[in-house]
């Protein structure tokens, strides 16, 4: 029986697109651009209304469970950092205290929550060396371990992943990448590699993270002492549980009884014999004798049913992909690391996340429905779509001028140069 457990929660906010569309006038300066591509506003909304159901008191209880021996791994977005130390600086002071406690360990997340991976292999090793050194710097922690943006891995990522000198990725524990294998083992993706990967257990993680306030759901109402029968009962080495942090306070309510969960989870697990681990007592301890699986070459992710078909299954996804695409490579023609920052922000994986539900039904739909803003809905679903694709074709435009003197340089230019001059997150 798998008598080990791993708790990891992920912290992200979008950087909203400002819908309708805003006009980029002609010689505009990068931050003028940037107010009209994103809408700021908004995302202040959000994030407040986020930070008062879910951050506040989430963080407030893990505080008081770490103390008493509760082990957790972190992954932020600077998307989420961005935000938190703009708008609510005494919130990001209160996770710097929780991850400064002994039994708090860091992942490090793309830190856009890009799709940069999917693009551009060379950057995205030089953005995750990048995040590391600036979380490194914010929270006094190196990660060993690594995500990418929706849990988004596949062979070709996860060898950039160890190029830029990770020692293991986590990715969702689907059937069609395991087949016969259980998620509860420690996995290397190719004979002879030292590169580690750690697969979520997807029934036992949404048991919670999607089903816990599903009046319909069999399990309901899930208690805490018969979800930790349930990990107990589990066949392996360790467990992996991966949560969004919003699944306390936010996707489910305070009135779904979630924080009680939350509060009785460590206690119950420790009547069981359960042990909790961090990222890194898993690789000291298993890390020699791991299981060998192949990595496909199509990512898979977290969302939807595992494929990046949540992300690009439909005509309009497929489209801004394709216009994401064209934005990221323009403005690398421009060689100007304000604008490549700004095309990394449109790769956000929330703009293809947030019209996932474009001529579908059903339950993928609806969630991806439900982290849309309210605000755009009034636009209509083609308004949506159609808006969507309009700020990353006014983007496009506006770097001609850029590009008006461009010439082809002698010898190659590295265009990661862009990231070395980015400022630092918190000054």
């Amino acid at each position: 029986m798998a008598q080990n457990i791993v708790i990891y929660l992920v912290l992200h906010q979008p950087r909203r697109l400002r819908l309708p569309a805003f006009p980029i006038p002609p010689g505009a300066r990068p931050a003028d651009m940037a107010r009209a591509l994103f809408d700021e506003r908004m995302n202040r909304r959000y994030f407040e209304k986020v930070a008062r159901t879910s951050y506040r008191p989430t963080v407030a209880l893990l505080r008081q469970l770490v103390d008493e021996g509760f082990k957790i791994n972190l992954g932020f977005s600077f998307s989420f950092l961005r935000q938190c130390c703009e708008w609510d600086p005494a919130l990001l002071e209160q996770f710097r205290k929780l991850v400064a406690d002994p039994n708090v360990e860091l992942v490090a997340v793309e830190p856009y929550h890009s799709f940069i991976m999917l693009l551009d292999l060379p950057a995205f090793i030089q953005r995750m060396k990048w995040g590391q050194s600036e979380l490194k710097k914010l929270f006094g922690k190196i990660p060993r371990v690594a995500d990418t943006a929706e849990m988004a891995l596949s062979d070709g990522i996860s060898h950039a992943l160890e190029f830029a000198g990770f020692e293991a990725a986590v990715m969702d524990g689907r059937s069609w990448v395991l087949n016969w294998r259980e998620p509860t083992h420690l996995y290397q993706p190719g004979q002879g590699r030292k590169f580690r990967l750690l697969t979520r257990h997807v029934q036992l993680s949404d048991d919670v993270g999607y089903r816990f306030s599903n009046r319909g759901w069999s399990g309901w109402p899930l208690l805490a002492s018969t979800y930790a029968d349930w990990l107990a009962m589990a066949r392996g080495e360790f467990i992996f549980i991966g949560w969004d942090f919003e699944t306390f306070g936010e996707h489910h309510r305070l009135e779904s009884g979630i924080f009680d969960f939350l509060r009785y989870f460590p206690r119950e697990a420790a009547r069981r014999g359960l042990t909790f681990l961090s990222v890194s007592e898993v690789l000291d301890r298993f890390g020699g004798h791991s299981f060998q699986i192949p990595l496909p070459a199509f990512p898979t992710t977290w969302a939807g049913s595992g494929g990046m078909e949540f992300f690009l299954g439909n005509p309009v996804q497929q489209a801004v992909f394709q216009l994401m695409a064209y934005a990221y490579n323009k403005a690398l023609l421009t060689e100007d690391p304000e604008l490549i920052d700004l095309a990394t922000w449109l790769c956000q994986s929330d703009n293809l996340h947030l019209i996932q539900w474009y001529s579908r039904s059903g339950a993928e739909a609806e969630v991806s429905a439900y982290f849309t803003p309210h605000e755009w809905w009034k636009l209509g679903p083609q308004g949506i779509a159609w808006e969507i694709q309009q700020v990353y074709k006014n983007w496009i435009a506006a770097l001609d001028p850029r590009l008006a003197q461009f010439h082809i340089p002698n010898g190659e230019s590295d265009h990661n140069q862009a990231f070395a001059s980015n400022p630092e997150l918190v000054s």
